[in-house]
C-alpha cells in the first residue's frame, strides 16, 4: 500500500507502520479482496507488506513490488526468498522497461496506490498490460472527494473517488468493470474528524488501535449497509 515518488516519504512511512499494527483491519481488507484474486498475482505498491503477508501465509503465488527503494529493501529483508520487483506504473518507457512482466499475471492488485498518481488512467492502463487476457485488476482507493482533507494532503493524495469515477477510469483504461463497492463505512466519520475538524497531520495510534479492536462490529456495519457507503471504494475489472 504505497506509491508516489521514489524518495523518502516520512508521513506515508509512519502511516504504514501504524497500519501494520492493525491486525484485525488488515485481515478484513485481505478477506475482502482475496475472493477476487487468483493464480499468479502482482501486488503494486506493497509498502512494508501489511497485506502481502496474508497472501504469502495463504501460500499464494505472489510477486511484491514498490516504487520506493526503501520499501523494496524492507520487503526483501522481511520476506527472504520471495520475489520483489521495483515498478513505476507511469514510467514513460513502461512497456519496454517492464517487458518481462507484461501479460505475466492472472491478477494485479493495488490498495491505496492509484490516488497517489496524477495520471490515474495511465496507471490503470499499465496495470492492464501486466495482466493476461481474461485476468483481473483489483483497485482500492479512498472514497468521496468531500472527505479530502489535511490527512490526504499530507499523504500525497491527488484525489478521492466514488464508484462512478473509479469505474469511469477503469473503462478509459480499457478494463471491463465486473464489480464495484464501498468498504469500511465506520471509518468515514473518523477520517472527517481527524483530518478535517482537527486538521491532524497523521493517523493517531490510539484511535487506530481502538478502531482495530472493534473491527468485528465495523464488518457488521458494512454488511448492514450492503457496502453502499465507505471510506474506500473497491473496483474489480477484467482484461478482455
Amino acid at each position: 500500500m504505497s506509491e508516489g515518488g521514489a524518495g523518502h516519504d516520512a508521513v506515508g512511512a509512519a502511516a504504514l507502520e501504524t497500519i501494520s499494527e492493525l491486525g484485525h483491519f488488515n485481515r478484513w481488507m485481505y478477506e475482502t479482496i482475496r475472493p477476487h484474486c487468483s493464480g499468479r498475482m502482482l501486488e503494486v505498491g506493497s509498502g512494508i507488506g501489511n497485506l502481502s503477508r496474508f497472501f504469502l501465509d495463504d501460500r499464494s503465488d505472489l510477486v511484491m513490488s514498490d516504487l520506493r527503494t526503501s520499501y523494496v529493501q524492507r520487503l526483501e529483508q522481511d520476506f527472504p526468498g520471495r520475489e520483489v520487483v521495483s515498478i513505476d506504473l507511469v514510467h514513460p518507457r513502461f512497456s519496454s522497461l517492464y517487458a518481462a512482466h507484461l501479460g505475466q499475471f492472472d491478477t494485479v492488485f493495488a490498495l491505496n496506490v492509484v490516488e497517489h498518481i496524477a495520471d490515474d488512467v495511465l496507471a490503470l492502463e499499465n496495470c492492464r498490460k501486466l495482466v493476461r487476457p481474461g485476468g483481473t485488476v483489483v483497485i482500492l482507493v479512498p472514497a468521496y472527494e468531500w472527505l479530502h482533507n489535511r490527512l490526504d494532503v499530507q499523504l500525497g493524495h491527488y484525489r478521492r473517488y466514488t464508484r462512478t469515477t473509479l469505474s469511469s477510469a477503469f473503462r478509459r483504461a480499457g478494463l471491463e468493470v465486473a464489480k464495484s463497492w464501498y468498504f469500511n463505512a465506520a471509518a468515514t466519520l473518523g477520517w472527517a474528524v481527524t483530518g478535517g475538524l482537527f486538521a491532524r497531520d497523521e493517523i493517531p495510534q490510539a484511535e487506530a488501535t481502538l478502531f482495530d479492536r472493534l473491527v468485528p462490529v465495523w464488518r457488521l456495519v458494512d454488511r448492514a449497509l450492503a457496502s453502499r457507503v465507505g471510506l474506500s471504494v473497491i473496483t474489480v475489472g477484467h482484461v478482455r
